[in-house]
């Protein structure tokens, strides 16, 4: 298997709403295609969103009726060029009504970085990391170079 990922699809509880959310909260815009599945072109990863009901019958899984925990053990992250990229971020999620988990801060590794949920409860970060460089095209190098 090569060394990439290729797409991410969150299970949704109301697929119009989480579409809302990221259209007109985040500020993305979602790609034309299925009404029963909503996609978003990041630049080389597509991102998904699923109803639960409908994902977990593709995974032939039961949906589980067991509220989520606040803590589920990943978050999606989206980093930026500066810490005024990361304030700016927020600034505009705030203002459009996302619930801010953890407001921005330094953080413990040398950057800086707050986190946000949609409406479904999935984690989002967003960071600013000063050893990473974010190429014109959004693509992340690990290195300075």
């Amino acid at each position: 298997m090569e060394q990439r990922l290729s797409m991410i699809t969150l299970g949704v509880a109301d697929l119009s709403h989480a579409k809302f959310f990221y259209e007109n909260v985040v500020g993305w815009q979602a790609e034309p295609g299925p009404s029963e599945i909503a996609f978003f072109d990041l630049g080389g990863t597509v991102f998904a969103l699923y109803p639960h009901k409908d994902m977990a019958k593709d995974m032939n899984m039961a949906v589980s009726q067991t509220p989520a925990t606040p803590y589920q053990g990943y978050a999606l992250a989206h980093n930026v060029r500066s810490i005024e990229d990361v304030d700016a971020v927020f600034f505009q999620l705030r203002d459009n009504g996302a619930t801010i988990n953890k407001e921005p801060e330094k953080a413990f590794w040398g950057g800086y970085s707050g986190y946000f949920s949609d409406p479904d409860g999935h984690m989002w970060e967003v960071a600013y990391n000063p050893f990473w460089k974010i190429k014109e095209d959004g693509r992340i190098s690990m290195s300075q170079d």
